[in-house]
């Protein structure tokens, strides 16, 4: 599954990031690791973007940059 199919406030654990470069170097940055827990907090009224908390931040993500990230339902903390 990947993180733009989270549904609003469920929770997952990363399990992996797609791609290289700076992109997934910000992605790493802004605390999306593997074995991280995130939750679909808010979603704008088009529905993209969408924020998740993470690591006690909120970020927002556009469903293009969510695709990339591969995670697991539940929460496991690290």
């Amino acid at each position: 599954m990947t993180l733009d199919e989270l549904p609003h406030d469920a929770e997952a654990v990363v399990t992996s990031l797609d791609g290289s470069g700076p992109e997934r170097r910000r992605l790493m940055d802004l605390g999306l690791l593997p074995g991280i827990a995130v939750r679909a907090e808010r979603t704008s009224p088009l529905g993209d973007p969408t924020a998740y908390r993470v690591r006690g931040s909120l970020i927002a993500l556009r469903r293009s940059q969510a695709r990339g990230i591969h995670v697991e339902p539940g929460v496991r903390t690290r």
